[in-house]
């Protein structure tokens, strides 16, 4: 701090001393940050980037959720995570929550690994100010726009290919929702991802970073500042247009926010398996309840494959069949190598079991 710098008035805010001098937040805008609690759904790119501005700002309560593990593609643009991790064999969401305790230890930070689904996500929202979208597909959106307006819990949309991005605010029945603005999801094929088009870091952090302005503006309770226009984000030319939107609010018929249909939430729209779109990848769902003897199925793949396996609390990783195959505590699998869901069913009642 220089001589001109007003000393903070409690010991306990001077990591945040540099955020106070901002007129807009304040002493009284950082202790409602102290006092905020946030779920990030997606600790991927712009999860990551997300707690990790959120965190270093002081919010005290993050929640990740995430049902993913870490490859070595991730670290261009996944910035809470490293070799070590990888080596290591960690989940998304405890390898981030680890780095983030490291980073601020006054702040509470609870890790989900699991696929938030329409028989969870409720529990995985409560008790929370605000909700923020780190997914990479519609239908995951689509769940957390149910959820938000059933619940009537704000979320921050976000979403990045190439070097373009969005991003908007969405506060239940004080403007449209999602699907006031994108009544159904685009079909795959019209529907690029960061695996299939590629996506800049850079982007991300971009649109992470307007994520995260408009998450402090909320839990600071300044809903009158929050840009409530669909924002377009062109990081490689430089272009930014906000998109009024709000006419598809008003006298629209949505099915979400003014006909209350939560179709994702009631999983009308969900299956046992999901294709992670552009990655080769399957996720195939066990039976609620299930949890899985990590030991026990490692012997059994261990006598019919001369690949290694490893495992340790969180996940276990094989190659069978031709195929990687990441299985998780709750009976759970990624299943790399295919996009046929068929096969991957097949492939996991084969090695894992039914």
């Amino acid at each position: 701090m220089t001589e001109t710098d007003p000393p903070p008035t409690d010991e306990s805010l001077t990591r945040y001393s540099r955020q106070i001098l901002f007129d807009r937040l304040g002493e009284d805008g950082q202790r409602r940050l102290i006092e905020s609690r946030v779920v990030i759904i997606g600790c991927g790119a712009l999860g990551t980037v997300l707690a990790n501005t959120l965190v270093r700002a002081g919010v005290g309560y993050v929640r990740l959720c995430d049902r993913d593990f870490i490859e070595l593609n991730n670290l261009q643009r996944q910035v809470l995570f490293d070799e070590t991790d990888i080596a290591e064999g960690l989940p998304k969401a405890e390898a981030a929550a680890r780095k983030l305790r490291r980073i601020n230890s006054t702040v509470t930070v609870e890790a989900h690994v699991v696929d938030v689904n329409h028989e969870n996500v409720e529990r995985l929202a409560e008790g929370v100010d605000l909700i923020l979208d780190g997914t990479d597909n519609f239908e995951a959106r689509f769940l957390i726009n149910d959820v938000s307006v059933k619940t009537e819990t704000p979320w921050i949309y976000g979403a990045v290919i190439g070097a373009t991005g969005l991003c908007m605010p969405i506060v239940p029945h004080d403007g449209p929702c999602l699907r006031c603005v994108f009544e159904e999801a685009p079909p795959p094929e019209m529907n690029p991802t960061c695996d299939t088009a590629g996506v800049l870091g850079a982007a991300v952090n971009i649109v992470a970073s307007f994520q995260a302005i408009e998450a402090i503006k909320m839990l600071t309770g300044q809903l009158d500042q929050l840009n409530r226009r669909l924002m377009n984000i062109d990081a490689w030319s430089g272009r930014v247009v906000n998109l009024n939107v709000r006419a598809s609010f008003q006298g629209n018929n949505c099915p979400c926010c003014k006909r209350r249909d939560f179709a994702y939430l009631d999983g009308r729209m969900s299956g046992a398996t999901t294709t992670l779109c552009g990655r080769g990848a399957v996720q195939v769902g066990a039976a609620a309840g299930v949890r899985v003897d990590f030991e026990a199925i490692a012997r059994k793949l261990r006598a019919g494959t001369e690949h290694a396996v490893r495992h340790n609390k969180f996940m276990l990783t094989a190659r069978v069949g031709g195929y990687d195959v990441a299985l998780f505590p709750d009976g759970r699998a990624i299943v790399k190598g295919t996009e046929d869901a068929s096969l991957a069913r097949n492939i996991y009642a084969k090695y894992i079991g039914t």
